[in-house]
C-alpha cells in the first residue's frame, strides 16, 4: 500500500513543471460543469437539457474562455494548490465575480435573452464552490500522501504541538508538506480545548503532554509558544523533558524579524535561560550609529560578527571590518553584503598588534565609533605557552587600537571585556583587566573620545562556548565532559549581548566600565543534563564525566570586584562599575609588552601580578585528569 502512495506522489511531482497549464485545464472543466449544474438547479431534471437555447454551447465556450482570461489576469494559475489557503480562495472569489459580471453583461448586451438570468447570476458562485472544492481536495490528498510516506531517517515524524495559537496554525500549514504529521495540540486555554485548529484537535492542557505522547505514538514534541513569557516557556520545557522525546520549537518574533525562514528549529540552550526580552533605547542607539563610519576589530569572530549584524540595522554610512583571519572576514562580508546591499563595507585584514597598520587604517577611514572585539579569550589555551600572545593581543592590542582611535578623532571607543577580568585567576582575565585599565588611562589623556569598557559573561553560541562541544558529544553518544560538578557560569545569548553592547556605547561616559545584567548563574552540569534530555536521551543513555578544573579556571565568575563602585544607569540591564585607581601602573606593563621581543609564561604572570593586585593564579588540575563520572540525572 505504501508503494502505491509513493507512486501517486511521484506522479503528482512530475506534473509540477506543467502546473499552470494543468490548473487552467481543470478550472475550465470545473467552470463548464458548474454551468450545467446551474441549469440543473434552475430548470430541474426534466428540462435542464431540452429547455436550453440552441446557441448555449457557444455561450458556454465563450464564458469558459472569459473566465480563464480573468483568472490569468488575477494570477490564479500561479497559486500552488497544495498550499491553498484563505488568500487563494479570496482571489478566486474576486476573479469569479468579475468574470461573472462581464459574462452576464456580454450575454445580455448581445440580446441572448433565452439564457436565464438566474443562471447568469448563480454561475459565478457555483463555479467558486467547485473551484474551491478542487483545491481543498488536492491539498487534502497531498497531505494524506505526505503522511503515508516515510520522513527523514526512515520514520514517520508524528508531532504533538504545545500551544494552539496563531503560531501553531502557521506551523501546521507549513510542516505537513515536509513529511510531518501533526497529530494533536495542547493548550492551557479552556476555551480551545476540544476545538480543532486547521483540522487538528486540541487534546487538553500542556500538563497532559506525557500521557498524550505515549497514547498517540508521538516521535517529536514542538513548543509553539513564541509569545509566551520566559516563565511559561520554562514550564513547557520542564513538562516535555521527562518524555525523553526530541523537542523542537518555532522561531521567536525576533528571529523572524532577523530573517529566519525555518518553520522549525531545534531547542537551543538559550531557550532554557528564561530571560525576559531586552528593551533598548533604539532611538539613542540610532543617533550614535546612523550615518556614521563605524569600525569593528575582530569583525569575523563570534561577538564581532554579531555586532556587525546589529550595527548594520542602524544604517551607518560605512562599516569597516578589521579582522586578522581571512576566512572569518570573507564569511562576514559575504553575509552583510547579501543582507544589507546598500551598506558600504570596507574589508581589511589587519592585526591589532600592528601599530603602523592601525594608525594608517584609522587615519584613512576616520571612524567615529569603534568597537574593539579582537581578543584571545580561551582560558586554558592562554594559560600555558600562550601567555605572551594573550598579553600582546588583549592588552597591548587594545592600547594601540584605542590610541589610534583617539588620534584620528573617534567619538567613541568601546572595549568588549569579560567577567573573567574581575579578581582574575588566569592570564586571559588578567590581560582583559589590564586592557580595561589602559582605556581608563587614555580617557584622561584624550577628552574628545569616550573610552568605554563593556563587561559580560559567557555568550551562548560564541567561539569557545561549551554548547557546541556538548552537542558534538551528545551526537556521538557521550560522555558529556564537565570540568567540575559545582562549576557555575553566567550566560546570555549572542544577539542579546551585542544589542546591550550597542546600548552601552550609547549611554556610557568616558572612563566607565559598564556591566551587563547576566541574570541568574547556571550550573554547567545542569545545562548539560537538560541538553541531553532535549536531544531525546534519558539519564541512563548518556553519562556526564567530570574532568577537573582546567588551568586558570575557577568555579564561579564575578561581574564586580570588591573595590569597584557601582552606579545605576538609565537601562535596567546595564550597571556601571568605576574602577578604583591604579590605572597608571598599566603603562609600565604596556611599555614592557611593546619593547620585549618575547617572554615566558612566568614572566608574563609576574608582570600581570605586579600591575593588577587582585590577580591570583588559580591552581586548576591538568586537562584530561578525570575526577569522576556521573549519569545525566
Amino acid at each position: 500500500m505504501k508503494a502505491f502512495w509513493i507512486a501517486l506522489e511521484r506522479l503528482l511531482a512530475r506534473m509540477r513543471p506543467h502546473r499552470q497549464w494543468f490548473a487552467l485545464l481543470v478550472d475550465a472543466v470545473v467552470i463548464a460543469l458548474a454551468w450545467n449544474a446551474t441549469y440543473l438547479f434552475r430548470l430541474g431534471f426534466e428540462r435542464w437539457t431540452t429547455a436550453r437555447p440552441d446557441y448555449d454551447g457557444w455561450v458556454l465556450l465563450a464564458l469558459v474562455g472569459l473566465y480563464l482570461i480573468v483568472f490569468v489576469a488575477f494570477g490564479i494559475p500561479r497559486c500552488i494548490w497544495r498550499f491553498s489557503g484563505f488568500g487563494d480562495i479570496q482571489r478566486l472569489l474576486f476573479a469569479c465575480v468579475v468574470a461573472g459580471v462581464l459574462g452576464a453583461a456580454a450575454v445580455m448586451g448581445l440580446g441572448l435573452t433565452k439564457v436565464p438570468r438566474a443562471v447568469l447570476a448563480l454561475h459565478p458562485f457555483i463555479s467558486l464552490m467547485g473551484l474551491t472544492l478542487v483545491r481543498i481536495g488536492y491539498r487534502m490528498l497531498y497531505e494524506h500522501l505526505r503522511s503515508r510516506i516515510v520522513g527523514d531517517g526512515g520514520e514517520i515524524r508524528r508531532a504533538l504541538v504545545l500551544g494552539a495559537g496563531s503560531a501553531a496554525r502557521r506551523l501546521i500549514a507549513g510542516i505537513q508538506h515536509d513529511g510531518w504529521l501533526v497529530v494533536g495540540l495542547l493548550d492551557d486555554d479552556p476555551g480551545k480545548q476540544g476545538a480543532r485548529i486547521s483540522g487538528v484537535p486540541v487534546l487538553g492542557p500542556l500538563s497532559a503532554v506525557a500521557e498524550q505522547a505515549g497514547r498517540l505514538g508521538i516521535t517529536h514534541l514542538v513548543i509553539a509558544m513564541p509569545g509566551a513569557s520566559p516563565a511559561q516557556r520554562r514550564r513547557a520545557v520542564d513538562l516535555v523533558l521527562p518524555t525523553r522525546l526530541p523537542v523542537m520549537t518555532v522561531p521567536s518574533a525576533r528571529e523572524l524579524q532577523e530573517g529566519m525562514r525555518q518553520q522549525l528549529r531545534d531547542m537551543e540552550p538559550e531557550d532554557l535561560l528564561g530571560r525576559a526580552p531586552v528593551q533598548l533605547d533604539e532611538a539613542g542607539i540610532g543617533e550614535v550609529l546612523a550615518g556614521r563610519t563605524v569600525l569593528v576589530t575582530g569583525a569575523g569572530g563570534s561577538i564581532g560578527s554579531e555586532l556587525c549584524r546589529q550595527i548594520a540595522r542602524y544604517q551607518p554610512a560605512r562599516l569597516v571590518l578589521y579582522e586578522l583571519g581571512e576566512y572569518n572576514l570573507y564569511r562576514i562580508e559575504q553575509e552583510l553584503g547579501e543582507s544589507f546591499p546598500a551598506l558600504e563595507l570596507v574589508r581589511l585584514i589587519g592585526d591589532v598588534r600592528d601599530e603602523a597598520h592601525l594608525r594608517a587604517t584609522f587615519m584613512r577611514w576616520r571612524p567615529e565609533v569603534v568597537f574593539h572585539a579582537a581578543a584571545y579569550k580561551h582560558v586554558p589555551l592562554m594559560e600555558r605557552d600562550n601567555a605572551w600572545a594573550a598579553l600582546r593581543n588583549n592588552t597591548l592590542g587594545t592600547w594601540l587600537a584605542a590610541r589610534a582611535a583617539a588620534e584620528c578623532g573617534a567619538k567613541r571607543f568601546v572595549l568588549i571585556s569579560t567577567d573573567k577580568a574581575v579578581n582574575p585567576t588566569n592570564v586571559m582575565g588578567a590581560t582583559k583587566r589590564a586592557a580595561e585599565m589602559a582605556i581608563v588611562t587614555l580617557a584622561g589623556r584624550y577628552p574628545g573620545t569616550r573610552f568605554i569598557a563593556v563587561r559580560f559573561g559567557n555568550v551562548l553560541g560564541s567561539s569557545g562556548s561549551v554548547i557546541p562541544k556538548f552537542k558534538e558529544q551528545i551526537g556521538r553518544g557521550g560522555p558529556v565532559t564537565v570540568t567540575h560538578p559545582d562549576i557555575i557560569r553566567y550566560f546570555m545569548t549572542l544577539s542579546e549581548a551585542a544589542r546591550l553592547v550597542l546600548q552601552a556605547a550609547a549611554i556610557g561616559q568616558s572612563g566607565q566600565v559598564l556591566v551587563l545584567d547576566m541574570g541568574e548563574p547556571v550550573r554547567i552540569v545542569d545545562l548539560a543534563r537538560e541538553m541531553i534530555r532535549l536531544a531525546g536521551h534519558g539519564p541512563d543513555e548518556i553519562a556526564i564525566a567530570f574532568t577537573g578544573l582546567r588551568p586558570g579556571e575557577k568555579l564561579y565568575e564575578e561581574l564586580l570586584a570588591d573595590a569597584d563602585a557601582t552606579l545605576p544607569t538609565t537601562v535596567p540591564s546595564i550597571h556601571l562599575a568605576r574602577l578604583a585607581g591604579g590605572t597608571e601602573q598599566v603603562l609600565g606593563l604596556l611599555d614592557w609588552a611593546a619593547a620585549a621581543p618575547l617572554a615566558s609564561d612566568a614572566e608574563v604572570q609576574c608582570r600581570l601580578a605586579a600591575t593588577i593586585p587582585e590577580y591570583r593564579e588559580a591552581a586548576g588540575s591538568a586537562p584530561g585528569d578525570k575526577v569522576s563520572q556521573s549519569p545525566a540525572r
